[in-house]
């Protein structure tokens, strides 16, 4: 039985809502649901989603999390807030009074962090977010519906689909160009005086090659699902259920490139809404202990809750004459450059960040946040956030005599998992059926994982 009534929590809202407003904080009409502890591990399954396509993986995750809930081997979300509009958030009917203020708090920094943040204005559009995900959920159960296609051919595409959902453009809100506008791009480029261009011209126009506009793609093509929906064998529904993973994958692109701004920003403002409500000795106890458990650092981990939140507070103090710059961040960074620009060395050694490593069967320290080794640390955070620790590849080629198919890995010191390419290079003959070759590095040479029409890979020298 819930220790508060419908009544309170929507004085409490009403409190949180007046401070929010007096701090500067600018954010949609925010509505909340109450649900059970069942819903919520549902919407948490589902991304948050009130409605979204079926599809195993969903299923699957959902028996993880109740079983590890069941054995109080995790919790579940104080809550879940999608980026709409109006912002629609889900509440746990069996939280306590503290915890409802504490996430409704919560929620009114992810809004406004939805509703300025460049990546969410660049990339999403708000007021469809409910009626695209409905449409999507349609459309997938017509599909699975249709006798003549059924669900065992919808799963194949949509696992398809999901195995390479992140090879897409990762310059969020710049429209992707077609492969004519892309060859009109390299010819203004190729004829333009080499004055204009002097990194980029040979050192005589004699030396330089015209651009091969017969080649498919006429450059490295880095949004694998376009490219397939635009040349693979695909039939129209096939094409649809693509471009509906792509659709969803963008919407979520900013989400997954902030996390650590977007947690850190609600997390320093429930902080500081809830100092300013006044709380009764027994609410503000329970809301030191239950904040801290959201913030604590995790030996090992990164709690992007934590990092966040101790960035913008120490923005906060060195910005201290200039209360608009916290704003200003929260708008125009993402996780890379917000980790870059304002993880400082004091922050490093105050929250003791250090960097280790596997060598053999034991785990090394390599870097403290000394001198220089904070600079490492900072670094290697920035190159494993958001998308950054997901490995780029891009479509080389089509090799249209005997529709070969030639994706390359953008290398970075970093090796691909062989064993998760392996599977994935299957997923991707599915979609063009065809051989797929794929050029790597390993151990400093270079590689080359052939996948053939019968979905047999082998590892060769490059």
């Amino acid at each position: 039985m819930a220790e508060y009534s419908m009544k309170e929590l929507i004085e409490w809202n009403e409190k949180i809502e007046e401070i929010a407003r007096a701090e500067g904080l600018d954010y949609y009409e925010q509505e909340f649901e109450i649900c059970s502890y069942e819903d919520m591990i549902a919407y948490e399954t589902y991304v948050g989603m009130p409605s979204h396509y079926p599809h195993w993986s969903y299923g699957k995750n959902y028996e993880r999390i109740k079983t590890l809930y069941k054995y109080n081997l995790t919790g579940l979300p104080y809550e879940m807030v999608i980026n709409s509009d109006p912002c629609i958030a889900y509440l746990m009917k069996d939280n306590t009074l503290l915890l409802q203020i504490l996430t409704m708090a919560h929620v009114y920094g992810h809004n406004d962090f939805f509703k300025n943040n460049r990546l969410f204005k660049l990339g999403t559009r708000a007021k469809d977010t409910v009626d695209m995900f409905k449409n999507h959920a349609d459309r997938i159960r017509e599909y699975i519906q249709d006798p003549g296609i059924g669900y065992a051919k919808v799963e194949k595409i949509l696992n398809a689909a999901h195995a390479i959902r992140y090879q897409i453009s990762r310059n969020i809100g710049v429209r992707v160009l077609s492969q004519e506008e892309k060859k009109k791009e390299l010819l203004e480029r190729y004829n333009k005086p080499k004055s204009e261009y002097p990194l980029l011209e040979p050192k005589s126009k004699e030396e330089e090659a015209p651009p091969d506009f017969k080649k498919i793609p006429v450059e490295p093509e880095e949004d694998m699902l376009l490219f397939f929906m635009n040349y693979s064998k695909l039939t129209d529904w096939e094409r649809d259920i693509l471009s509906i993973v792509r659709e969803e994958t963008l919407y979520f692109l900013p989400q997954i490139e902030t996390k650590i701004m977007n947690e850190g920003w609600a997390s320093f403002w429930h902080y500081n809404i809830l100092n300013k409500l006044n709380l009764e000795q027994g609410l503000h106890f329970e809301f030191l202990k239950r904040h801290n458990q959201v913030i604590r650092p995790v030996l090992g981990q990164l709690n992007p809750y934590y990092i966040g939140f101790r960035i913008f507070e120490d923005l906060k103090k060195r910005y201290e004459d200039d209360p608009k710059k916290i704003f200003e961040v929260r708008e125009v960074e993402r996780d890379q450059s917000f980790i870059r620009r304002y993880l400082t060395r004091e922050l490093c050694e105050e929250m003791n960040l250090f960097e280790y490593a596997k060598i053999g069967n034991s785990y090394i320290v390599t870097e403290v946040s000394d001198e220089e080794g904070w600079k490492k640390i900072r670094d290697t955070i920035a190159n494993n956030v958001g998308l950054a620790g997901i490995p780029v590849i891009k479509v080389a080629e089509w090799v249209q005599k005997d529709n070969t198919l030639v994706l390359e890995h953008e290398y970075d010191g970093r090796e691909i998992e062989l064993s998760y390419a392996y599977e994935t290079m299957k997923h991707i003959v599915d979609l063009w059926d065809g051989k797929v070759m794929l050029g790597t590095v390993i151990d400093n040479k270079k590689k080359i994982i052939v996948c053939n029409e019968q979905k047999k890979v082998t590892l060769t020298d490059g």
